[in-house]
């Protein structure tokens, strides 16, 4: 029968395979026909299982016999850094292009439990460090609304998979806006966890104190099902935080008090069309209830200064070990040096190596004072911002990226302009509070509808703030 993908949610599938409308082999093979018809132009997935049909097989048997769960069969893509046993895992760079996994990552553990169905692994930028899913050893992914543009990253593969149909949900690592920002560019819905919420054991690290796995969907409600599964403490990552630190459950009040950033609003590079779809979404929901309220968060001006710093510091103490000698790439030289320059310099892309050099630097004697210590000092003063903002609000908003999505190569050669992309995904990762990613409209480029985000940010832990105003904006 054919499938009527383009509407569908988790909820409902799970329905249909549990009355047997469909079996999840016939809906695993109308994800993978939608890839076989469009990743070639798209390049979302860099891999495609083909034990997908044999994974889908399983599932059946688990429905049949009564053992199904809401996750039972439901098609999944999954970021090229998150382990999956016994699969590659390259982190879309040369150096590990021939790296197979031992361990399956805590996440993909809870969802084997569950019956998912693993269609493929998508394509990211090169170890996570990039906007715009261009820095990819393995060629850009592009955004299913308009091929000539990006699909935002570093989780642009996982973003355009869902967008695309060519899978129901999707993972994704956000350190910097990684899920939230291609979620925007791609129209879907994505979720940036609390720090600590959900087991980084499995994720190839990049900042370790920023990194964060999270899940795409088409709704909130799919997002929120999937956060529900992959959350939860993990005695192998002392990042997890545990249970009972983690506060009670509390009520969600169904009218909210949205916080707005005014001062951040009026920085330059911010679009007016995306500011104006913001005030419409705030105007709305306004309508509908819920109470807007200017909040000031004065540091919040200095995110970018410090995330380029934190970040590349971290991400080059993390890739220190792809040093040619124990796994991965390995060219030999004349001299052990040799092995490591030879390695390291074929091995790594441009972006990759422009972070790990600059976080060597600041990390460098003379220079770790006046560079990464003020950056940590400043990232406390934003997280001070964010805790004295949330005593008189539930929610923050923002748009989520200042700019739809941007054409393939014009932001390739200015760094600056690429990093200032993240203007409004960073300061949540810097804080460690979650953030969700909700499409909001659309902005008109060369005439083409170009999809646009509004972003929700909620106190540590408090996700379900995100998903019950989601769900409001969805409705508007």
């Amino acid at each position: 029968m054919k499938i009527n993908l383009e509407n569908l949610t988790i909820r409902q599938a799970h329905e249909d395979l549990k009355m047997g409308a469909y079996t999840a082999v016939e809906l695993t093979q109308a994800y993978l026909d939608v890839i076989a018809k469009k990743n070639n132009e798209i390049n979302a997935y860099l891999e495609v299982f083909e034990d997908a049909l044999q994974q889908a097989s399983q599932a059946d048997e688990m429905i049949k016999s009564g053992n199904a769960t809401l996750f039972t069969g439901i098609p999944f893509a999954v970021k090229d850094n998150i382990l999956i046993k016994g699969r590659t895992a390259s982190a879309s760079s040369k150096m590990l292009s021939n790296y197979t996994a031992t361990y399956d990552a805590s996440v993909i553990a809870k969802l084997k439990e569950c019956g998912v169905v693993f269609l493929g692994r998508t394509n990211m930028d090169e170890f996570a460090m990039g906007g715009s899913t261009e820095n990819s050893a393995f060629g850009p992914t592009k955004n299913p609304h308009d091929i000539s543009c990006v699909p935002g990253g570093s989780s642009g593969g996982s973003a355009a998979a869902v967008s695309m149909g060519g899978a129901l949900a999707a993972l994704g690592s956000d350190t910097g806006g990684s899920i939230r920002q291609p979620a925007s560019l791609c129209g879907v819905v994505g979720l940036k966890p609390t720090y600590g919420s959900v087991s980084r054991h499995g994720l190839m690290a990049m900042g370790s104190s920023l990194d964060q796995i999270g899940p795409f969907g088409k709704t909130v409600e799919d997002v929120r099902a999937i956060f529900n599964v992959i959350k939860g403490a993990d005695s192998m990552d002392s990042t997890s935080v545990p249970l009972h630190l983690r506060g009670k459950d509390e009520v969600i009040k169904t009218k909210m008090v949205i916080g707005v950033p005014e001062d951040f609003l009026t920085m330059e590079g911010i679009d007016a069309d995306v500011l104006q779809n913001f005030r419409e979404t705030l105007s709305k929901l306004e309508g509908k209830g819920h109470v807007i309220k200017k909040v000031t968060l004065p540091n919040l001006k200095y995110s970018l200064a410090s995330y380029y710093i934190i970040m590349p510091a971290e991400s080059s103490t993390n890739l220190a070990r792809f040093d040619g000698v124990r796994y991965g790439l390995s060219i030999k030289g004349d001299t052990l040096f040799d092995d490591y320059a030879k390695t390291r310099g074929s091995g790594f892309g441009k972006e990759v190596r422009r972070r790990i050099m600059l976080g060597a630097y600041v990390l460098s004697a003379g220079y770790y004072d006046a560079y990464y210590n003020k950056a940590t000092a400043v990232r406390a003063l934003i997280q001070k911002d964010f805790n004295e903002a949330f005593s008189g609000v539930d929610v923050i908003a923002t748009p989520t990226s200042p700019t739809p999505a941007f054409k393939i190569g014009e932001k390739a050669n200015d760094p600056l302009a690429m990093y200032l992309a993240d203007i409004f995904t960073v300061p949540i990762n810097l804080a460690g509070v979650p953030a969700i990613s909700v499409p909001s409209g659309f902005g008109e480029r060369d005439g083409n509808k170009l999809p646009l985000g509004f972003q929700i940010i909620a106190p540590h832990f408090k996700e379900e703030r995100l998903f019950s105003l989601g769900a409001d904006i969805e409705n508007l």
